[in-house]
């Protein structure tokens, strides 16, 4: 299967190294326009600034491209900036005008709600589908979910609050587990794409 990371800003180096680690040499490409989209069977939309990803995306062509194979049940994985992305709905952000998003996670989304760079930090999280015990969570300018839709089911916690949710092959976090050497949730996700194909 090959998988690609998006390739415009954030975390792509880092998520491509991760992916790199579990699938054979060649199989974890950037995707930077539409034609590289196309041969991909799987993407990640890494942490980096939402409104510049998203503006990206537009220029690029890849807005429209991604939304379309998501509706033909392109497996996504999203994390920080990419679950803003991916929400269906934003609510109101005192750092600015919200981007566009691609509408294909039932949730309601806050961005940057955890504070500022300085304020980022680490905390266990727990994995509903995952064994070993508690993931290391890396939480940088965050975004928060408020609220899970019915078309939505969490499955990701700190504590008690939902840090992660997936709907169908859809996932979104809210924090970057590219940033940590546990490559159990990418190893989740890689599994179920390859299931569902």
């Amino acid at each position: 299967m090959r998988v690609g990371v998006l390739a415009l800003q954030g975390d792509v180096p880092e998520h491509l190294a991760a992916i790199g680690e579990l699938i054979p040499k060649g199989s974890a490409v950037p995707v930077r326009d539409p034609s590289d989209l196309e041969r991909v069977e799987a993407l990640l939309l890494p942490g980096g600034e939402s409104t510049t990803i998203a503006s990206l995306m537009v220029e690029s062509g890849l807005f429209e491209a991604v939304r379309t194979r998501i509706g033909k049940g392109l497996p996504v994985l999203a994390t920080c900036a990419g679950l803003i992305l991916v929400s269906r709905e934003l609510e109101k952000s005192p750092s600015g005008p919200n981007p566009p998003t691609l509408g294909a996670l039932d949730v309601l989304v806050r961005r940057n709600d955890y504070g500022a760079q300085r304020e980022s930090f680490e905390a266990p999280v727990r994995l509903s589908g995952v064994k070993g015990g508690m993931f290391p969570g890396v939480f940088i300018r965050a975004p928060r979910i408020l609220r899970v839709g019915p078309h939505a089911e969490p499955i990701a916690y700190r504590g008690k609050e939902v840090v992660g949710v997936r709907s169908g092959r859809v996932w979104g976090l809210a924090f970057h587990p590219e940033l940590s050497d546990d490559r159990r949730l990418h190893a989740w996700f890689l599994k179920e794409a390859a299931r569902r194909r």
